[in-house]
């Protein structure tokens, strides 16, 4: 297993940036506090992708924090992404596992209590729940599971292992802390945080609410 920070979560969707650059964004998210970045465009071409997370991947060089590719397993590889984000209808892990190599991150996106259950065995460095609230950065036809639905899929996802877990849909600062009380390692975010006026001061409320539901956790524990 590869580790992974997911405490603040940012995916750049360029359908959701308010017409402004996604490399810059990024840039300023990370400076923020964003400890993972997910590129996804369920629109663009494939060398338009292949492009973007070339691009996305330079302006991360340095930082140490890694680049994912939401679905596409071959633009992580062309463009030399640090690995791939999967829904439950994608490739599986392991096929990804076997393209990318056991260096590769990836992640799995859980719905449902069954999918928790599975994922003990996979070959995943993480994976989120979703979706905790009703978003518009994706058309979800499954009603929101809310904070009980979170901790319920949460509670089953500890039991198949110790693997990093994030939370995912509609989270901006106003419910941020109610996410992370559900035992949540970290916060997946992409309007609220990429369609922010300021996306670095975003991220910078974004950790402090994440930082200190873990300390608050970590002196409980």
């Amino acid at each position: 297993m590869n580790p992974v920070d997911l405490r603040l979560y940012g995916i750049i969707d360029p359908e959701r940036t308010s017409g402004r650059d996604p490399v810059a964004l990024v840039r300023q998210a990370v400076a923020g506090g964003a400890t993972l970045i997910q590129y996804r465009d369920k629109h663009a071409e494939g060398h338009r992708l292949v492009e973007l997370a070339r691009a996305l991947q330079e302006a991360l060089k340095d930082t140490g924090v890694p680049l994912l590719i939401n679905d596409r397993v071959d633009v992580a590889l062309a463009s030399g992404a640090d690995g791939v984000h999967l829904g439950q209808d994608d490739m599986h892990p392991a096929d990804a596992r076997r393209l990318l190599g056991s260096s590769a991150i990836i992640g799995l996106t859980l719905k449902t209590l069954e999918q928790a259950d599975e994922l003990a065995g996979l070959p995943v460095d993480y994976s989120c729940i979703g979706g905790v609230f009703a978003t518009f950065s994706k058309n979800n036809p499954s009603p929101p599971i809310g904070i009980e639905g979170l901790a319920g899929i949460l509670t089953r996802v500890r039991h198949s292992g110790g693997l990093p877990v994030g939370a995912i849909a509609g989270i901006d600062a106003s419910n941020a802390g109610a996410v992370m009380s559900a035992g949540v390692d970290g916060l997946a975010v992409i309007s609220a945080l990429f369609m922010a006026p300021d996306p670095r001061a975003q991220a910078q409320q974004l950790r402090q609410i994440v930082d200190q539901q873990l300390t608050s956790r970590r002196a409980v524990a």
